[in-house]
């Protein structure tokens, strides 16, 4: 008979239905600890989803509907809490929504009416209306999610309809809340679903396609009262901050400006109301001011110091300031400078602006280029803020930094800190390599050289084995410019202790410069560069490998530079083994099998059509070999 009784702890059914319920989550969570371990339990795992569907058809006629639809929520973000996320919306959140419509989900996320008619037809205001909304967005967390887990890099079309249609669905669930007060949680963690997928797809070059929707994120927080307090300033200050970053990555860098300035009016009308009436400590609100104002003066910075510099052509011409001369120089010493220090106190914020105003979503590490366009007024400007990033980075000690938001360096710095994060000067080193500015790459890696030295973390080891890497590649991609930014000077000078650096450094530039030293051997350096990538990936400690967009550019640098050989190679058929023998090419064939073992060790595979056309020619050069 079903129960209809009230629910309370020593009722047989329920009893029976929560034991049951906490079996397969504890089996479950102990499964996933186990997957993630290396050791997938297929069968254990189908088991324990068969339970859960089975617990739901045994005790839905025999609880009350109200208790049955809650739990089935409850264990909905249970299971997402474990990334059990396919089961968590087809089990939980899916069989909740089920009750309103039966046809698929993503056909009524059309229009608000008629969302609002299926999913609260008596009401946004009824007492069901919190779990609905709860599980409706939940469902879009999880669908997204299950998309990272198949296609992290979106390489599949339906991967990026599939986010894109999360945020459609996002937003019009948040659409339907906004009016209700009581309702301001859902609103806010929204806005943190819409920025995440948002971030996601503006790394995978998708600005242009999430504009709107961070845009409909800022104006909900600031649509919504209770989310207009200071407490939220720092979250919105930095859905600002992607906004104006949306901006320059769609070459908009105008509109990215200006709504950074509208950031800072807002931000100031909520200081003129909060000195009226206070509710935190002065100190605290001072803090959250002042990083709100940092992050849009930033973005403003970010545009103002090339445009200013293109509208004064009547400027003075200043002597150019040698990066390795600088820190011997007083400051402000250049015009970047001085703009530098008329925004932004303290070191960290104003090497945050340095960072940003030189990040572009366009420029890849590899191939390095200078700015583009090619105007003599910005790369006069992009120098300058190199030799004031250098200055600042040999004035000051490099820390840890630890923040659970890392989104280009702007949410790690609080205005008037003094250190610079280790995150930043390693971007700094990178950016500085992508710039071709030579003489910075080398005096800033020094410097980060002997801070990543000292540290045991894994991720700082990554950053080491990464910037080893690009000083390994410097001498290939462009041999012969790298010699003269190696001379140490012998005097005890403040620039030659800069420059002297550590003895690994400088084991490392030696090797880079093995070119000049051996030019009779043009393997060399290929070589030296394919064993070290191949070291790298052949850890067992992930954590330490190199970002897989280095590998690719190694990778694919590699192959540029054996290609030609390689191929023909391959095209000497059955002659292969005669060829190599006449050519002495046995090490173009080493190097391109070390190239596949890179490829399959650290699977990037996928990632780039041109590692197919790899794996095919050492195919090709061992088939001609074993028929020669």
């Amino acid at each position: 008979a079903a129960f209809f009784g009230p629910v309370a702890r020593g009722n047989p059914v329920v009893d029976s239905f929560e034991s049951e319920l906490r079996r397969v989550l504890s089996s479950l969570r102990r499964l996933r600890g186990a997957t993630e371990a290396k050791t997938p339990q297929h069968d254990l795992h189908r088991h324990g989803a068969n339970t859960l569907f089975n617990i739901w058809i045994k005790y839905k006629p025999r609880l009350p509907e109200w208790y049955y639809n809650e739990r089935l929520v409850k264990v909905g973000d249970t299971l997402a809490q474990i990334k059990e996320y396919k089961l968590a919306l087809l089990q939980c959140y899916e069989r909740y929504l089920q009750q309103f419509v039966s046809v698929n989900l993503d056909d009524v996320m059309d229009d608000v009416h008629r969302f609002k008619s299926i999913f609260f037809p008596n009401g946004v205001r009824d007492k069901k209306a919190a779990l609905t909304f709860h599980a409706l967005q939940a469902r879009n967390v999880c669908i997204y999610q299950m998309v990272c887990s198949r296609d992290r890099n979106l390489q599949n079309r339906e991967s990026l309809q599939t986010c894109l249609n999360v945020l459609t669905s996002l937003r019009l669930t948040m659409q339907a809340a906004l009016p209700q007060e009581n309702l301001c949680w859902l609103i806010y963690n929204g806005t943190i679903h819409l920025y995440t997928v948002c971030r996601h797809l503006m790394v995978m070059g998708q600005s242009a396609k999430v504009l709107e929707y961070l845009l409909w994120a800022s104006i909900c927080m600031e649509s919504s009262i209770p989310l207009l307090s200071v407490h939220y300033l720092t979250w919105r200050a930095t859905l600002y901050t992607a906004v104006s970053q949306c901006y320059f990555d769609c070459q908009a860098g105008i509109h990215g400006e200006i709504f950074a300035r509208r950031g800072l009016i807002k931000i100031e009308e909520l200081k003129q109301l909060e000195d009226i009436s206070s509710s935190l400590e002065h100190t605290e609100t001072e803090k959250i001011f002042r990083e709100a104002t940092l992050k849009m003066s930033v973005m403003i910075f970010k545009r103002a110091v090339y445009e200013s510099r293109r509208k004064s052509n009547s400027f003075r011409q200043e002597s150019k300031v040698n990066p390795r001369k600088a820190v011997n120089l007083s400051r402000p010493h250049t015009t970047t400078e001085r703009l530098l220090v008329e925004m932004f106190d303290g070191a960290a914020a104003q090497f945050l602006a340095i960072l940003e105003a030189l990040s572009d979503s366009s420029r890849n590490l590899l191939p390095p280029h200078p700015p583009v366009p090619d105007e003599t007024e910005i790369r006069d400007v992009t120098s300058e803020l190199f030799s004031a990033g250098l200055d600042i980075l040999s004035g000051n000690s490099l820390k840890k930094q630890e923040h659970p938001f890392y989104f280009e360096n702007i949410f790690v710095i609080t205005a008037g800190e003094k250190g610079v994060s280790g995150d930043a000067a390693v971007k700094f080193v990178k950016l500085a390599f992508s710039y071709e500015e030579w003489d910075v790459f080398y005096s800033a890696l020094e410097f980060v050289d002997n801070f990543l030295q000292t540290q045991d973390d894994p991720t700082w080891k990554k950053a080491e084995t990464e910037l080893k890497l690009l000083t390994l590649m410097q001498p290939l991609v462009f041999p012969g410019k790298f010699q003269r930014s190696f001379s140490v000077s012998n005097d005890n000078s403040k620039e030659a202790s800069t420059l002297q650096g550590s003895e690994k450094t400088q084991t490392i530039r030696s090797e880079c410069c093995s070119e000049l030293l051996k030019p009779e051997d043009p393997f060399h350096d290929l070589t030296i560069l394919a064993t070290t990538v191949s070291s790298c990936v052949s850890t067992s400690e992930q954590n330490v490998h190199p970002d897989k967009e280095i590998l690719v550019d190694v990778v694919m640098c590699l192959w540029q530079k054996c290609k030609t050989e390689l191929q023909q190679i391959q095209m000497s058929g059955s002659d292969c083994l005669e060829y190599i023998h006449k050519h002495q090419a046995y090490q173009w064939v080493h190097i391109l099998w070390i190239m596949n073992e890179i490829i399959e060790k650290s699977n990037i595979a996928d990632t780039n059509v041109m590692f197919a056309e790899i794996t095919l020619c050492l195919a090709v050069i061992l088939e001609n070999a074993a028929d020669s």
